[in-house]
């Protein structure tokens, strides 16, 4: 009778414990469909939230995956992640230095290439004094190339094809040196690039091609994670969804993506492998050696301020109370990880005129968490 009664209350908990899942996802997804329903012109909305010791790992989509689509949008459709990238670049860094293949406190000139230090050097750079940490923080007081009269320029050219030396050459060419590092925060793509080519020095492969090895995405399954144009799409990956920056008029569709290719941005992936890999990174399941993962967390303070709050590939910040790690993206994504719930959520928005609408739903969701 003792045993019946045990594995009766424990069925009883088993089903409460599901009947309680079951309400947080229709919930989650009831806050997407409001929010979409009140804002349609965001075109599409993707939202997947990893909090396993929360018994939680939901996807959900509201609207279309491109304007005037028939069909709806699916949560396990892909987009461009842009700036989001970032957290991915600084991690591979990291990575590198638990093998003991760098540390960030290198100079940049011993891993770059011959043409990009006399690149560099030509226009006054001392590329000794400039560290990698300082590249990761965008303190290294380069000048970079992604202003308004380069977005024109795309928007007039959208077909062209960029290489990474091209974008470097661009920088250059924007203006001198703003300082020498550490004398200014100045947010800049062109610190990436130069990331992306670090590890190429170090790893001699391709940087898209040691990303994937070091921040082990074969192990854990991230088969719908890549660099558009430079990798191939996964077999089961799912068609990109179409993003859209109507005060520019751009269709993500209409854009050649190199403009945003090379570890400024770039990776394509689903909010469900943006939000575990942000999950996996803060439980040490990608850097196992914690002292090494604790660098991500240094900020750099400048002669001239600004820049508070932004690590190495990382924003911290705070959302209904809760410190928060993430990195937002120009088409209108974000994802975050929350240290003291131990939940990740990744928000995109299709349309980056709305993008502030990522903000709302994050928060709605923190607040269901919480009940």
């Amino acid at each position: 009778m003792k045993n019946r009664f045990t594995l009766a209350l424990i069925w009883i908990l088993l089903l409460n414990s599901w009947a309680i899942a079951q309400s947080i996802e229709v919930q989650l997804q009831a806050v997407i469909d409001t929010i979409f329903i009140t804002n349609p012109s965001s075109v599409g909305i993707l939202v997947h939230v990893e909090s396993p010791e929360n018994g939680i790992s939901w996807s959900g989509a509201s609207g279309y995956p491109y304007k005037d689509a028939k069909t709806k949008l699916e949560p396990d459709q892909p987009a461009l992640i842009a700036s989001s990238t970032k957290p991915y670049v600084s991690a591979t860094i990291l990575r590198l230095q638990e093998l003991g293949k760098l540390t960030i406190e290198d100079p940049i000139r011993k891993w770059l290439t011959e043409e990009t230090r006399t690149l560099f050097e030509s226009d006054g750079y001392d590329l000794n004094l400039i560290r990698i940490k300082h590249l990761l923080s965008h303190t290294s007081g380069i000048e970079g190339y992604l202003n308004n009269e380069f977005l024109g320029w795309v928007t007039r050219n959208p077909n062209f094809r960029w290489t990474r030396n091209g974008l470097l050459q661009q920088a250059v060419k924007m203006g001198d040196p703003l300082g020498k590092p550490e004398d200014v925060f100045r947010y800049a793509d062109v610190n990436y690039l130069l990331c992306t080519e670090i590890i190429e020095g170090v790893t001699n492969k391709p940087f898209y091609e040691a990303m994937r090895e070091l921040l082990r995405y074969n192990e854990f399954g991230f088969t719908d994670t890549w660099f558009p144009t430079l990798e191939a799409k996964g077999e089961n990956t799912k068609t990109l969804i179409h993003q859209y920056w109507g005060e520019m008029g751009w269709d993500s569709y209409n854009i050649d993506i190199s403009w945003d290719l090379f570890g400024g941005g770039g990776i394509a992936s689903t909010t469900k492998e943006t939000a575990q890999f942000f999950y996996k990174l803060f439980t040490g399941k990608i850097i196992e050696d914690q002292n090494t993962f604790n660098q991500i967390f240094t900020q750099i303070n400048t002669k001239e301020g600004g820049g508070e709050g932004y690590l190495l590939g990382l924003l911290e910040g705070s959302v209904r109370g809760y410190k928060s790690y993430g990195h937002r993206g120009l088409w209108g994504t974000d994802v975050l990880y929350l240290p003291e719930i131990k939940t990740s959520i990744a928000v995109f928005i299709s349309e980056r005129d709305n993008r502030e609408l990522r903000h709302e739903i994050t928060d709605r969701i923190i607040e269901i968490l919480n009940k």
